[in-house]
């Protein structure tokens, strides 16, 4: 949803592709990004609305949402923010943070690893958050997390109904050719 509260019509959810027949539901997809087609992690950073579930950068699926940014920018700027696994250091978010071809990242500036994991787990750990602010932040995470498993649920259930109701059709059509013709007439 734009800032204008459009949904643009291409982040739009639709209707999921009919499964093959026979297919259990441990064979099923995940939901997938109507954008770039690929699958929804519930640790993917994502775009909602009415009929609306996507990912808010296809490029980078995990990137930090706008109110992530907003909290380091307001609360993390001072201090050490993420730390890099492969050359072991930590940084600032000012030395990690950069804007390319529109696209920002958070790379550490010596091995160019992706920091986004480290710098959001220090967000939500992070002391200098007010209790508050922390708690909602978390709470907000979650519930988008949760979304995207509940439509997993849903798209599943859907298609659980829809192969009851097929099987149902099926036996209904095989009775009729089954039983005796009758003239009406």
């Amino acid at each position: 949803m734009t800032r204008a509260g459009v949904v643009p019509p291409w982040r739009q959810v639709r209707p999921s592709p009919p499964l093959h027949r026979g297919a259990s539901m441990a064979e099923q997809q995940p939901a997938t990004c109507p954008e770039c087609s690929r699958p929804i992690s519930p640790e993917d950073t994502i775009v909602f609305g009415r009929r609306l579930l996507g990912h808010l950068d296809c490029r980078r699926p995990r990137v930090l949402s706008a109110e992530e940014r907003i909290l380091l920018v307001i609360y993390c700027r001072d201090h050490q923010v993420a730390e890099c696994v492969r050359c072991t250091r930590r940084f600032h978010l000012r030395e990690v943070a950069s804007l390319d071809l529109g696209v920002r990242s958070y790379k550490c500036p010596w091995c160019h690893t992706d920091l986004t994991d480290s710098i959001r787990a220090h967000l939500y750990g992070c002391a200098m958050l007010p209790a508050e602010v922390r708690y909602r932040a978390r709470a907000a995470r979650e519930a988008a997390r949760n979304l995207v498993k509940q439509s997993q649920q849903l798209r599943d259930a859907a298609d659980l109904a829809r192969r009851e109701a097929e099987v149902t059709l099926h036996a209904l059509r095989q009775t009729i050719r089954q039983s005796p013709s009758r003239r009406v007439g």
